[in-house]
């Protein structure tokens, strides 16, 4: 009896059962296609499932739901939902970030698509969250590049993550690291590379004192520039005397 499975599915959806009005909603659904209420069953199990936390099939059921009904009444819910879902399942910083870049994807459209809806203050907020965390992993791989020394890697991949997020909080930690990297590139490379790459190291070095001249890192970092220039002085004087 279709009827008595919708409507115990909806007393159940209204008693927030939600697990069991999503198997109830699904059970019927095939009854009704093409009817009136197609819609409305296919939205109110995929909002179970996305109340009962099972963000996967939720996101599935609102993706199908926008396809098909995108006339429906409930079609700002279930996109908003849809893009809730994908926020949810993005992992932390240290996972692969495939998710995230979904949630900000579908959040970024839903905000398009409704601009005047009350929830994009929260969306709003929600991107920031989500570009930090993309900002976060980003930084982790070129420390990681840092790490185990392939640091000419390392520059680059800190560079890149600076001009990604210019507003970084970690723009000093990144710099220093750059030029870290820089300077033990310049170090142990062989003799005909060691003059370019010291120069390149005073330039990261450069950069970094006009940034933050009151960084902790400034004695350090003199350091390294003075060895630098020793071994510059030092090249030009030899190649004088040749």
């Amino acid at each position: 009896d279709p009827e008595l499975i919708y409507n115990t599915a909806m007393r159940l959806y209204s008693a927030e059962k939600w697990s069991r009005a999503a198997n109830l909603f699904d059970a019927c659904l095939g009854y009704y296609i093409g009817s009136e209420r197609e819609d409305s069953i296919a939205f109110f199990s995929a909002r179970s499932k996305f109340k009962h936390r099972d963000y996967h099939d939720a996101s599935t059921g609102f993706d199908e739901f926008r396809r098909r009904f995108g006339r429906s009444v409930f079609i700002e819910d279930a996109e908003g939902m849809y893009a809730l879902c994908h926020y949810y399942m993005s992992p932390p910083p240290e996972y692969d970030q495939s998710m995230t870049t979904q949630a900000i994807i579908a959040i970024t459209e839903f905000m398009s698509r409704y601009p005047e809806s009350e929830h994009n203050a929260e969306f709003g907020d929600m991107l920031e969250e989500l570009n930090q965390r993309l900002m976060q992993k980003s930084y982790m791989n070129a420390y990681t590049y840092y790490k185990i020394g392939r640091y000419k890697s390392a520059i680059v991949a800190f560079k890149n993550v600076m001009k990604r997020y210019p507003e970084s909080k970690r723009t000093e930690e990144m710099m220093y690291y750059a030029t870290v990297s820089a300077y033990r590139l310049a170090e142990n490379s062989v003799a005909s590379k060691q003059v370019d790459r010291y120069l390149a190291m005073l330039d990261h070095y450069y950069s970094f004192i006009a940034e933050f001249p009151e960084s902790k890192h400034s004695k350090e970092m003199e350091r390294m520039a003075k060895d630098a220039r020793n071994f510059l002085d030092k090249n030009r004087s030899t190649e004088a005397t040749l």
